[in-house]
């Protein structure tokens, strides 16, 4: 009966369109121009290093794409068995028509010529979009973007903030704010203000979320006027910081961008937990890991400080999504959102999928989002996420407690896409 029952909630969920409300998606090249362009997102070069494939052929200066793509076959034999590959295969059957159960030395040339010559085509992008299913697409902007040159109401805009929270003491970003904003801060009044002036931009272009990604060891609090002040025009004026320094800075910024989450009335998006540089030899985004020392009670002030602000938090660890179901299920103002990068395995969703659907306010989860880079991948890993999704509704609702298959489906739908609208703010 369950398999049954997990057939017909996924296929209603299959027919449902969707908003992705997280990715890195460039909208001046949102698909993927060869092969290359997929198989050289990092899951499969860092698995192709982890393997054995040396770092220095993977990102060799000067490599053609056909070139890293054939360096990189040969270990897609080691990887078959992890989930990465089978969003690979899977993007190859339904956008190339590949027929073959694996992709081997023998026919990689052959699916590389005919994926080259679908990707060149025109209306590729448009193609790839319908196929996906795709209604919006939500984008990760560094806060100096223009935000010109695409549609920002289907590529939706979000303000993100790592820069000027943990950066600015670095020239660079420094001269950045103060180009895009026309403004040269130098004390916390007019810092406050050049990110006021960012707001503003974003807000005109559609924005729909502020976001971050934070390191274990931060826990955001409220700085005194008297440190900010201090902090920020030694930083402006380039001095360096210590340590007890740079965390006041990145405090007053961070608080400040929680405070005009209120003012603009913005989600404010936390991805919570990840060591930046742990494997210095790795590949070009193979690096980052996480461990397991976060813990939410960090965000203790903040969640309380700002009850206006809806904070969809996002995780590493199972430990960490457990901790985040307690929480969504106390605090109006956090919501669980998505399944973020090593959580991102079916293993760890369908656990981590079941707690919340057991545990949290069903208008206070996020599904899923893709985190993807081109637009291929949204199709796989959604795939995966409905499929988990619907066994999970199977088993836990219409089977163990006697929900009907259409009052399951209500729910998945809320799930995958009710929700994104209803706290991001929809279409239009």
């Amino acid at each position: 009966m369950s398999q049954q029952v997990t057939q017909e909630i996924l296929s209603e969920l299959e027919s449902l369109r969707l908003i992705d409300p997280h990715t890195h998606i460039n909208p001046l090249s949102a698909a993927s121009e060869t092969l290359a362009d997929i198989m050289g997102y990092h899951y499969y070069t860092e698995l192709a290093h982890s393997a054995g494939l040396a770092k220095e052929k993977i990102e060799e200066p000067g490599i053609s794409p056909k070139e890293k793509v054939g360096r990189l076959i040969p270990w897609l034999a080691t990887i078959e068995n992890t989930a990465q590959y089978s969003w690979l295969l899977e993007m190859c059957k339904v956008f190339f028509d590949f027929e073959d159960d694996r992709i081997t030395e023998a026919n990689w040339e052959g699916l590389y010529d005919k994926s080259l010559t679908k990707m060149q085509a025109d209306g590729w992008e448009k193609q790839v979009l319908e196929t996906s299913g795709l209604d919006q697409v939500y984008l990760t902007n560094d806060f100096d973007d223009p935000l010109t040159g695409f549609d920002t109401n289907f590529y939706v805009p979000c303000l993100r903030t790592d820069d000027l929270v943990f950066h600015l003491t670095k020239p660079e970003v420094r001269a950045r704010l103060n180009k895009c904003t026309g403004a040269d801060a130098a004390d916390a009044k007019s810092l406050r203000g050049a990110i006021g002036q960012l707001f503003t931009h974003f807000k005109a272009n559609n924005v729909r979320a502020c976001a971050i990604s934070l390191p274990p060891d931060f826990s955001p609090e409220k700085v005194s006027d008297a440190v900010a002040d201090d902090v920020v025009s030694k930083a402006f004026s380039g001095k360096e910081l210590s340590e007890c320094e740079h965390k006041s800075l990145s405090c007053f910024v961070f608080w400040t961008l929680a405070e005009f989450c209120v003012e603009h009335q913005l989600p404010f998006d936390l991805m919570i937990g990840v060591n930046r540089r742990v494997f210095e030899a790795g590949v070009f985004q193979g690096q980052d890991l996480y461990d397991k020392r976060v813990s939410l009670i960090q965000y203790k002030a903040l969640f309380n400080a700002f009850p206006q602000v809806t904070f969809p938090v996002s995780v590493l660890s199972e430990t960490s999504n457990q901790e985040l179901v307690s929480y969504s299920w106390i605090f109006p103002n956090v919501v669980t959102n998505g399944h973020w990068w090593y959580s991102n395995i079916p293993v760890f969703i369908e656990k981590d999928t079941r707690a919340r659907l057991q545990a949290v306010p069903q208008t206070k989860q996020i599904g899923y989002y893709s985190d993807m880079y081109k637009l291929e991948f949204a199709l796989p890993k959604f795939a995966m996420y409905r499929r988990i999704l619907a066994r999970a509704l199977a088993q836990d609702f219409v089977v163990d407690r006697g929900w009907s298959v259409e009052k399951a489906v209500e729910l998945g739908k809320l799930v995958l896409r009710g929700n994104v609208e209803k706290i991001f703010g929809g279409i239009g």
